[in-house]
């Protein structure tokens, strides 16, 4: 179904019947994504006595069952500044708006001592022609080379992840990009002593105890996302769909549609 959309007052067309989900689905197999040293997630009907939630046990005439997850350690969420703050902020509260006008790039992380970093360097080169033309872009879908099935099911903990330098961090805040999706379970070194410094400087937090009014309040991080191999870089309508969680963070569909 085609449909022509007015946005940042440009007219776009997308092919609505044609999304491409780049989230990955949370389940509690061992095929499920797990980040932060976590057991896998739990699904499992409620029981009361000789009562179990389950059609196939012979039981209800419904299926009803209790969810035990955590949305940053076991698959694609999006997540707020509340994530390192100490006052309260609610990704609820901070996403209000859902499409953008998004840019798909895949880069390739410099390995640097132990570590596998995304740098500067590797950010403004792929976003360099869209910068030049100046296209304004909300949002950057960040896919990392090589870029393996095997994501959407890696055990993460202890592994040390590639990471987003604080400077390409940084750079994408003064681009103007207002989203940031990543393939990692975060856009900082697993093991940092706490620093978070892709966080702060893609939020632009100075002080986690007393915010600053500068800020970005109503900007996201969307993490542990997976861009197939058939999806081509370039520009999208990104649809950035989250569950009405007052928390800092939430389980996620992000969606692409081709320009």
């Amino acid at each position: 179904m085609l449909a022509t959309i007015k946005h940042n007052n440009q007219t776009i067309e997308v092919d609505l019947s044609k999304p491409i989900d780049i989230s990955i689905p949370l389940t509690n197999t061992d095929e499920n994504p797990i980040a932060w040293y976590i057991d896998k997630p739990v699904i499992e009907p409620v029981v009361f006595g000789e009562w179990i939630g389950k059609v196939s046990e012979g039981k209800s005439s419904t299926n009803f069952n209790n969810i035990f997850f955590n949305p940053h350690g076991h698959g694609t969420h999006t997540e707020c500044l509340g994530h390192i703050t100490r006052e309260f902020y609610s990704i609820n509260q901070s996403l209000k708006q859902f499409f953008f006008s998004a840019e798909l790039i895949s880069v390739v992380p410099e390995r640097q001592g132990e570590d596998l970093v995304i740098t500067l360097d590797s950010i403004s080169t792929a976003l360099d022609v869209t910068l030049k033309l100046g296209i304004p872009r909300e949002a950057i879908v960040i896919r990392t080379i090589p870029n393996l099935e095997s994501k959407k099911h890696l055990k993460y903990s202890n592994t040390n992840p590639s990471y987003l330098d604080e400077a390409a961090a940084r750079f994408i805040r003064e681009s103007g990009i207002k989203h940031l999706l990543i393939d990692l379970p975060s856009v900082d070194k697993e093991h940092d002593e706490g620093k978070l410094l892709a966080h702060k400087a893609f939020w632009n937090v100075k002080d986690v105890n007393n915010l600053n009014a500068d800020a970005r309040l109503d900007c996201t991080i969307t993490e542990m996302i997976f861009v197939p191999n058939e999806v081509k870089d370039g520009s999208y309508l990104l649809n950035l769909q989250i569950a009405s969680f007052e928390n800092d963070a939430s389980p996620s569909k992000p969606i692409l549609y081709k320009i």
